[in-house]
């Protein structure tokens, strides 16, 4: 599989972010939704963006990239790929029920000492207030990277192309990257009624059914990954 394939997986990987979906969830209940959004987006944006473009650059202009590409860049393959079917497998035998668990378990507990009023995250409250400039401070803040936007990134330094098209790649990773927000913000300026109902639609679907869409992913892209990792490096 080509870097440029696994380059689009990876960004639709980082797309199905808990976090991301917590905050349009939140953002499309809030007054004046298209003014949050469109703050949130563009701090998203200058986070995502401005480390891509510095970290894949600074990879190219580093001595260690140049004289290790080949030997590591397999190895990155397997780890990674290992990872993510690790990642699928525990999903899939829902052996991560006694962390889910403990989760519910501290959530109860912190309600219990809070007398039954949950506290939301500091994020959440603070884009209840409804500010543009807020949200656009929080997009900053939570757009930091993640193990799918570092691998994509190393991807896309192999491929080894000029500035530009580089730039240009790191640029549309990132807007791939924020598609849940995108396109219900996209659709609040043209189509606001459907885009409502839709993403309640997703909502609900997502509750129901991402936890087997996050089992088919990480599985697939893992072992595609994996294989190549192994057949670069046997050859």
């Amino acid at each position: 599989m080509s870097d440029a394939v696994q380059i689009f997986l990876l960004s639709l990987l980082a797309m199905f972010n808990p976090t991301l979906l917590a905050v349009v969830t939140l953002m499309l209940l809030l007054p004046s939704p298209k003014r949050l959004m469109l703050g949130y987006l563009l701090g998203a944006y200058t986070a995502s963006m401005t480390l891509g473009l510095v970290i894949v650059f600074a990879l190219n202009d580093s001595d260690f990239a140049g004289t290790s590409k080949r030997t590591l860049s397999p190895l990155e393959d397997i780890v990674v790929g290992s990872l993510l079917l690790l990642v699928a497998a525990v999903l899939a035998t829902d052996r991560d029920q006694p962390l889910r668990e403990r989760r519910v378990r501290r959530k109860e507990a912190k309600l219990e000492k809070s007398g039954g009023e949950e506290k939301e995250a500091l994020p959440m409250r603070l884009l209840g207030r409804g500010s543009p400039r807020i949200a656009f401070v929080v997009g900053l803040l939570l757009s930091f990277p993640g193990v799918s936007y570092l691998t994509g990134l190393t991807h896309i330094h192999r491929l080894d192309l000029a500035a530009v098209p580089t730039a240009l790649i790191v640029i549309a990773f990132c807007l791939v990257q924020q598609m849940l927000l995108e396109l219900p913000l996209a659709g609040y300026f043209f189509a606001p009624d459907r885009t409502e109902g839709a993403v309640k639609g997703f909502r609900v679907w997502l509750a129901r059914n991402g936890r087997q869409a996050g089992i088919g992913v990480a599985c697939v892209l893992g072992a595609l990954v994996l294989i190549r990792g192994i057949a670069e490096l046997v050859s």
